[in-house]
């Protein structure tokens, strides 16, 4: 038996949490550089707001209807995040964290010691509420797909107060009725047009399917677990956590810029902080890369850019994989002068890293290998030289002391590092955040003082 506690528009739940004179007011959350709306407030919803919409198209809508904006704040949703999974962790015997936002539990074996599990679901609600402040529904069934399933039921239907337990056939019979195909986890939407040409309309529909079919028209054995998870038998149990414990396959770091950059030491700058958080994920799971990618885009919306919008370059590092923030970037800076278009403005930049695996399992190096021109590599052997050592008190300080407190040269703004400037420069890069919310829980600076 599976449950899935997945919390109410998270985003805006935090926000609310430590200002409570916004519920009941329609409220939305925008993406990185105030791009567009990643969460609402059921209000929101209420008004029309679409997921994605961008924050210039709806500007009016939301100053006509009072809506408050946020711009996002992932160190309090991060931090709100790890105490509703600490909670969980206390109440099931294991948890899965699929996201910021949602968790599978295993409750195998609960129903003998708890009977009904209804009631704990709707305990679990009220123990997260209680120690965070954050609304959630659950779903409880026995495979990891219906409890999705069963979740998104509750989420809805608020008859249901919350919690909806999948615990016999009858009751799952009338739960695939209720959800469209296209609303059941893992059909996306070219296999929902397809399945709906097919006659394929509900997720009961998709459940009376036959193995042989789904493998052939829903993506082969992958298909035909989903069809009999709807059916009620699991095919798959828990997995490794999003909360660090699960080995990444690739790291990347991107981020659209607050205004146009047309210097390349803005630019540059950009990819060396992009590359240096890149890194330290790297090394946080004990890995190193075989593969660097850097690109970086122009604003493709503007009406005097013609395309390509985004140029980028791939290398597979000669010298063998690294987790050193300066031997990546030695490459990075390679890479970005064979990028550079003089005069050009640029929108957003990013880098890669692939090929992970961990240190001493590099492959034998080709004596003969040649690089691809017109790529140069950095001048200074020093840069090419692996320092762990180095790299490990890099981290250790900016574990202890905040994020980014030690950095690379490069990726301060310049006026920071002037004798003149003033503390606090913004990098030129950072993107917009106008409505940011102090980050309440994590900066002593920040934390909520009550008169």
């Amino acid at each position: 038996m599976f449950g899935l506690l997945d919390c109410n528009n998270f985003y805006v739940s935090c926000e609310r949490v430590f200002q409570p004179r916004y519920e009941g007011r329609p409220v939305v959350v925008l993406s990185n550089n105030d791009g567009n709306l990643i969460s609402r407030s059921a209000e929101a919803k209420a008004l029309g707001l679409k997921m994605g919409d961008p924050y210039f198209q709806v500007k009016e809508v939301l100053q006509q209807h009072n809506v408050a904006v946020f711009s996002s704040n992932y160190a309090l949703y991060g931090d709100m995040s790890r105490r509703v999974m600490y909670h969980l962790g206390q109440v099931a015997p294991a948890v899965e964290i699929y996201s910021i936002d949602e968790a599978f539990l295993d409750l195998a074996g609960m129903e003998t010691y708890l009977g009904s599990l209804d009631d704990y679901a709707h305990k679990v609600r009220v123990g997260v509420k209680e120690r965070t402040g954050i609304p959630t529904c659950v779903g409880v069934a026995p495979t990891k797909t219906l409890a999705k399933l069963a979740n998104r039921i509750a989420k809805k239907d608020a008859t249901l107060g919350g919690a909806l337990y999948l615990n016999s056939a009858e009751r799952r019979a009338w739960a695939l009725r209720q959800v469209a195909v296209g609303d059941v986890w893992g059909v996306g939407r070219q296999y929902a047009a397809k399945l709906a040409a097919a006659g394929v309309d509900s997720a009961a529909d998709l459940a009376r399917v036959s193995d042989a079919w789904a493998r052939k028209h829903l993506g082969g054995v992958v298909g035909a677990r989903l069809v009999q998870e709807l059916r009620g038998l699991p095919c798959a149990g828990l997995h490794a956590s999003e909360d660090g414990s699960l080995s990444r396959k690739s790291i990347s770091c991107s981020r659209t810029f607050g205004r146009p950059l047309s210097g390349y030491s803005d630019v540059l700058g950009a990819v060396a902080a992009f590359l240096s958080r890149a890194a330290e994920k790297l090394r946080a799971q004990g890995d190193t890369a075989h593969v660097l990618t850097v690109y970086i885009s122009k604003n493709r919306f503007a009406t005097n850019v013609a395309p390509p919008f985004s140029r980028s370059a791939t290398l597979t590092l000669p010298a063998g994989p690294t987790a050193d923030t300066t031997v990546l970037l030695g490459y990075a800076r390679a890479m970005l002068n064979r990028l550079w278009e003089p005069g050009t403005a640029y929108h957003k930049a990013g880098v890669v890293l692939d090929g992970l695996e961990p240190p001493g399992t590099g492959q034998q190096l080709d004596l003969f290998a040649a690089m691809p021109a017109p790529l140069v590599l950095p001048e200074k052997p020093a840069l090419l030289t692996q320092r762990p050592g180095l790299m490990a008190s890099l981290d250790a300080l900016n574990q202890r002391y905040g994020r980014g407190t030690v950095r690379v040269a490069t990726a301060v703004p310049a006026p920071s590092i002037s004798p003149t400037a003033s503390n606090g420069t913004r990098p030129p890069w950072e993107g917009r955040a106008q409505w940011r919310s102090p980050a309440f829980t994590t900066r002593l600076e920040d934390l909520l003082l009550v008169n």
